[in-house]
């Protein structure tokens, strides 16, 4: 009788004991994840009904959100992908006025009977009273709101200069992982709108007929940047003639003379459309994509360093040119968790 109880303890005991073991070596994967790595994790999958929850997320500015976009970005970083996000990113940028919402309503229609899905973020001036956007851009891009292959987000400029909003790079990061196109419309400030070309894959530069607009860029070397060029206006016959006109010989002065200028009509009967979409197309498959989006993750983890740090943190790395000379070393598989670490650790320690 002893020994048969003996005998069913030690057999209770061991279960105990096992079970607890099969506790204690569950994978981590099974435990809740953070919101910012679910909401990464979705758009790896596909689902682009959790874009607006994303771009939520990286437009708050607090500790707590910004350690959730941390794990956001972490979710849909090569390394976690295992390749380069599909999306072609896509910065259009031109002076106020000129046409370039028209003009993405044209494409938006191009690309989505092509049944490609499309995400488009409209960086659009500061409220003074709110801080937020202005929203005019948004409600310029027409489009089936019950068309769930489409996303459109309007964001604060903020105090940027650069033509993006201060969390536009992130929500490129995020939505390219899902999105099969993502478009960035610049504020439209003109001169100082450079910081496109930074974060997208092609660069489009939008430009209206008897503008003057051509010598302006010049003189700010916005010519520099585009993949495209863009004539609006194009039923203006002979004026948008002499805007191609002055666009080649401005792309010749500078080198560039094998970039293509495309002149538009945006408004039906429309006119071009499908030849800027083809050049658009044909300069993503001319690209070395590893080495642009490379590129593209070090200017974010310095714009991200230089937000937090400011000048002097910059100057901590030997100027902002240094900071970006030292990224440009770093392996190209980096993700930009890794290089905002890495920049990071060269600050001096108190």
């Amino acid at each position: 009788m002893t020994g048969s109880v003996t005998r069913s303890m030690t057999r209770s005991m061991t279960r105990s004991m096992t079970e607890r073991a099969e506790v204690d070596e569950r994978p981590a994967q099974s435990l809740p994840a953070s919101p910012g790595a679910a909401l990464g994790a979705r758009l790896a999958r596909g689902e682009l009904s959790a874009a607006a929850a994303a771009l939520n997320l990286l437009e708050t500015d607090t500790a707590e959100a910004r350690r959730e976009a941390v794990q956001l970005l972490d979710a849909v970083s090569v390394e976690a992908l295992g390749h380069e996000p599909a999306a072609h990113i896509i910065g259009v940028t031109g002076p106020p006025g000129v046409g370039k919402s028209t003009l993405l309503c044209a494409l938006l229609a191009r690309w989505r009977a092509a049944e490609r899905s499309v995400a488009i973020i409209a960086v659009d001036p500061s409220s003074r009273r709110s801080g937020g956007a202005l929203l005019g851009d948004r409600a310029r891009i027409l489009h089936d709101p019950a068309d769930g292959g489409v996303f459109i987000r309007s964001m604060a400029a903020g105090e940027q200069l650069g033509g993006v909003a201060p969390a536009t790079r992130a929500a490129v990061a995020a939505l390219s992982a899902c999105f099969d196109v993502v478009v960035v419309e610049t504020v439209g400030v003109g001169q100082s709108e450079t910081d496109v070309a930074e974060l997208a894959d092609t660069v489009a530069v939008v430009v209206q007929p008897g503008s003057g607009d051509v010598l302006q860029f010049l003189k700010a070397g916005i010519m520099e940047i585009p993949d495209v060029l863009v004539v609006t206006k194009a039923d203006l016959g002979a004026l948008a003639l002499r805007a191609q006109a002055d666009l080649h010989a401005a792309l010749r002065a500078l080198g560039g003379a094998g970039r293509p200028v495309i002149s538009v009509c945006a408004i039906p009967p429309t006119q071009g459309i499908e030849q800027l979409a083809e050049a658009l197309e044909q300069h993503r498959r001319t690209l070395a994509l590893p080495a642009r989006r490379a590129a593209a993750r070090r200017a974010h983890a310095l714009a991200d360093f230089a937000a937090e740090h400011g000048q002097r943190g910059l100057r901590a790395l030997g100027g902002r040119r240094a900071g970006a000379t030292w990224l440009e070393r770093q392996p190209q598989q980096a993700s930009l968790t890794q290089l905002r670490r890495a920049l990071e650790e060269r600050l001096p320690h108190p």
